[in-house]
Formats: C-alpha cells, structure tokens, sequence
C-alpha cells in the first residue's frame, strides 16, 4: 500500500519527557528529549494545594514519587473518588509547592525501565513556568523551535473542589506570549466541555484526546467510538485542531487500519497517535524482539508504519528513536 500523505508535517511529542530514559515529568527527561530532537514536550498538568500547576502524570504522586518515605507527610494519605474511581495515595492538591519541591520523582514502571530507576530520587516535581522557561531557553540554544504540549488532567474534578484549570492555563501561556495559532503549544485534553471551555478563552491549537475504550470523564459523550465516527469527528473539528487517539483505534498490529485517519482528515482534523514505547510489552506481537517484556523490539519499524498511514505525529517514550524515525521518513 502506497503512503498516505499527512495533513501537516509530522512532529515528534516527547511524552513525559523521554519518560523511557528518565522518571518521567522531570526537567531531567524533558532536557534529554530535546536533546534527541523531540519537537515538543508534554507536561501533564495537576495543581498544588495554593493553586500552581505541576507536571505529574496523575494528581497522585504515590507512584512517581518518593512521598511515602516522607513520614512528616503520612498524615496526608486519603481516598478520593476521581472520574469516577476511588484512589488511595497522595495528591497534589493536598500539597504546597513548597511542600512538593521536597519530594524526589522515581520511576513509575522500574522493572521494565531499571536503567531509568537508577535516577531515583535526583530529580524534583518541575512547574509549567519551569518547564516554559526550559523550552524557551533550549529554542534559544539549539535555533529549534521547541514547543510544549500540556495536558489538563481531570480538568473537572479540579473544578468540583474549586480549582478550575482553563483560565489560569490561558493566562499563563498568554503571558509568556503564548496566544496565537501559530504558538508553539497544544493544549490536549480527554474531556470535551474543558477543551470547549478554552477554544473560547484562546487561539492556542487543541487537541481532543481520545482511548480504544470508554469515553470523557465528563460524560460529554457516551463512548470515544462515536466520536471517532465521521459525525463525530465533525463535532470536534467546531472546536479542536486535531485529535489524539489511542494508536489501537488507527491499527492494532494485526488487523487492517481503520478509517479514522482518513475520516479526520476529511474534516481538516491532524492525528497524534499515542503512545509508542519501546518495550516489548507495548509493542505488537509483529514488531516485538524475544519474549522477555522489558526487551526492546522495533519501534522505529511501528512508527514508520504510522507514519505511512498518514499520521501529524506520534507520542513517544524514546523522542530520539522517534526523531530519527520521522527524519528518515521525511
């Protein structure tokens, strides 16, 4: 099958950093992604108790950081009912930033990354402004535009104990010139009236991310499904620039790709699949080394694939492997 030419030159979106080198949402992985030619860096955004956005893949920190061994914080341990699911750890909210910055990040998958575990305990909880100061700095340094592509996390649960995300994010971003459709930011999120909310308070590119299974936690929609369908993807064209699906809703591995990068495209919609590792236990069988799941198998061969399907971009763990990939293609 002949390739199919993307909508817009495809990017390479460091996913936590190069969070399969480094504890991930760190300036530590952020800096290495860009220093393998990541064109973007994804920060997922929670917010500390007095209201400052940090970058942890989830508001609790009791997988990614080192807050359980703190006995002065023990007291903070709660259950907390988000989107849905009951949690019972350490969150975010419940912290200053102050309090935070003396937490250390640690691996989140060790037995499948122990070279990343082995930067345990070096590296703090980074904020927005942090990591904006770090991409405006490294597009000073490299004469390379680096972007980031931020990710507003359970942006209504946040809301329903007072701490709304969409305007503080815009006037972040807008103070730091950050405003425009030609800004080097996305803004992504897995809910629907969040990103709604912001396609009215900004110009800033947004990105509808959506997963092979259930729908927005905001009960928006029903079902990702139908939002993947030609209607849907209609709807979200009214206020999105593209769209991040699960990379199992383009192609699985074994079956025949889908139609949805064709149907996005129809509706002027960009693809930026997540997430590519390089793990064999992230891998499909067909591009996988060995059995062991900790192997590395052939990514770049699973990028290439996507690549010739069409996509704008991927998400990936391993920035320099997906730089090279996308370059090679090009």
């Amino acid at each position: 099958m002949a390739p199919v030419k993307s909508l817009s030159s495809p990017i390479v979106i460091a996913h936590r950093g190069a969070s399969g080198l480094r504890p991930e949402h760190t300036l530590a992985s952020y800096t290495l992604a860009i220093e393998q030619g990541a064109d973007f860096i994804e920060p997922d955004l929670v917010f500390t108790k007095d209201d400052i956005f940090v970058a942890r893949h989830e508001n609790d920190i009791t997988g990614t950081t080192d807050v359980a061994t703190h006995p002065e914080f023990a007291d903070r341990k709660a259950t907390k009912v988000i989107d849905g699911e009951s949690h019972t750890g350490w969150f975010t909210e419940d912290f200053t930033l102050a309090e935070l910055k003396t937490l250390r990040a640690k691996e989140r998958l060790p037995q499948l990354r122990p070279d990343s575990a082995k930067y345990d305990g070096q590296f703090e909880v980074p904020t927005l402004a942090e990591i904006i100061a770090l991409a405006k700095a490294q597009t000073k340094k490299t004469g390379r535009t680096i972007g980031i592509y931020p990710e507003t996390k359970h942006p209504s649960y946040f809301a329903s104990i007072g701490m709304p995300m969409e305007a503080r994010l815009v006037a972040q971003l807008k103070a730091v010139g950050w405003d425009s459709a030609d800004a080097p930011v996305f803004i992504q999120s897995f809910e629907v009236n969040n990103l709604k909310a912001l396609h009215k308070l900004t110009k800033i590119r947004l990105i509808q991310l959506m997963d092979a299974s259930g729908g927005p936690a905001d009960k928006a929609a029903p079902r990702y499904a139908a939002m993947a369908m030609p209607e849907g993807l209609k709807a979200i064209a009214r206020y999105a620039y593209g769209i991040g699906p699960n990379k199992n809703m383009i192609w699985n591995g074994v079956a025949p790709p889908t139609s949805l990068v064709a149907d996005a495209h129809a509706v002027g919609l960009r693809l930026h699949p997540w997430t590519f590792r390089a793990e064999n236990a992230f891998l499909p069988a067909l591009f996988r080394d060995g059995t062991n799941p900790a192997t590395h198998g052939q990514l770049s061969a699973e990028i290439t694939a996507y690549l010739k399907l069409g996509v704008d971009g991927v998400f990936t763990d391993y920035p320099q492997i997906g730089a090279r990939t996308v370059a090679a293609f090009k």
